[in-house]
C-alpha cells in the first residue's frame, strides 16, 4: 500500500511532465494519461526501494536507454513494459523524455501537421507554401523537442541559434511522413547547418552518426570528446580540434566589434554560442 506522501510525490512527477489526466487505478499502480499525447504511464515504488514507471508504448520505451534499469516485475494491464529508477528525481527525468518521445516519434508530427492543416487550401503554388511552411514550423518544434531544446553536436541551448535541418531534404521526400519523421532531421546550431558542414557530418568523416540508436560511433580517438552526445549535453572543450574542421575558440556570444589587427587575428571564423570554429 503507497502512503499518502508517496501518492502525492507520483502524481506531482506525472503532472510537472505532462501526463496531466489522472486514470483508474490498478492494484497499487497509480495511472495517468495526457492530453497531449497517446501514451499512458503507471508509477508505483517498491520496498527495495524502486520506483517503477510502465508506458504503454514500446515505442517509447525503445527511446529511453540508458535510463533506469528494465523492470522484471508483473506489469498492470496495457502496459508494453516498465523501467526501475533508484528515486522520485530520476523518475522526473524519466517522464519527462518519455513525454517529449510521445510527442515527435515517427507519426506524432504527421498528425499534427494533418490536423493544422486539415482546412487549408492548396490549389495555388502560394496556398502550397502555406502549407509547407506550418509542416516545417512543426518538424522545428518537433526536433526542439526531441532534442531537448540542444544543438546535437554542440549541446548549445539557445533555440535563436538552432535550426532544425532536414537530412533528406524536404522537397526530394516521397510523403509527408518522411518530411515530418524526426529522424530524418537533426536539430543543429547555425554554423553545422553549412552544407559543406553537414556532409563532411553525414558523410562519416567526422563520425558515423547512427540516427535508430542515437549514438555516436566515432571512428577516430581524438574524437573521443564527442562519444555520448545524444543522451547528454556537449562540454566544448577551448583548444584543440573540433571535429576536425579547426581549432575551437572561447568566444562571447553574439557579433563583437573588432578593430582592423583584431580582425585579422579572427581570420573569418563563424562564432556561434559559447565557441567559434575556424
Amino acid at each position: 500500500m503507497l502512503s499518502a506522501t508517496t501518492i502525492t510525490l507520483l502524481e506531482k512527477a506525472a503532472t510537472d511532465n505532462g501526463f496531466d489526466l489522472e486514470l483508474e487505478h490498478t492494484a497499487d499502480w497509480l495511472s495517468f494519461g495526457s492530453s497531449q499525447t497517446s501514451t499512458d504511464i503507471w508509477l508505483t515504488v517498491r520496498e527495495d526501494p524502486r520506483v517503477l514507471a510502465a508506458l504503454s508504448r514500446p515505442d517509447v520505451l525503445d527511446g529511453l536507454p540508458g535510463i533506469g534499469s528494465t523492470s522484471t516485475d508483473p506489469l498492470p494491464s496495457g502496459a508494453a513494459g516498465a523501467l526501475a529508477v533508484d528515486d522520485i528525481a530520476a523518475l522526473h527525468a524519466v517522464l519527462r523524455r518519455a513525454f517529449h518521445l510521445s510527442r515527435t516519434l515517427p507519426d506524432a508530427l504527421l498528425h499534427v501537421f494533418e490536423t493544422e492543416t486539415a482546412n487549408l487550401p492548396r490549389t495555388t503554388e502560394a496556398e502550397r507554401l502555406v502549407v509547407q511552411r506550418v509542416g516545417q514550423d512543426i518538424f522545428r518544434r518537433g526536433l526542439l523537442e526531441y532534442w531537448d531544446g540542444r544543438c546535437a553536436i554542440t549541446g548549445l541551448d539557445v533555440p535563436e541559434l538552432l535550426r532544425a535541418s532536414h537530412i533528406k531534404p524536404w522537397a526530394d521526400c516521397d510523403a509527408d511522413a518522411e518530411r515530418l519523421d524526426v529522424f530524418n532531421g537533426l536539430l543543429l546550431a547555425h554554423i553545422w547547418t553549412r552544407r559543406s558542414m553537414l556532409g563532411s557530418l553525414l558523410s562519416g568523416r567526422m563520425g558515423l552518426w547512427s540516427f535508430r540508436t542515437l549514438s555516436w560511433q566515432v571512428p577516430d580517438q581524438r574524437l573521443g570528446w564527442m562519444s555520448g552526445l545524444a543522451s547528454r549535453p556537449c562540454t566544448t572543450p577551448t583548444s584543440g580540434t573540433c571535429l576536425g574542421i579547426g581549432p575551437v575558440y572561447s568566444a562571447p556570444v553574439g557579433p563583437q566589434p573588432l578593430d582592423a589587427e583584431a580582425a585579422g587575428r579572427q581570420g573569418g571564423r563563424a562564432r556561434t554560442g559559447g565557441c567559434a570554429v575556424a
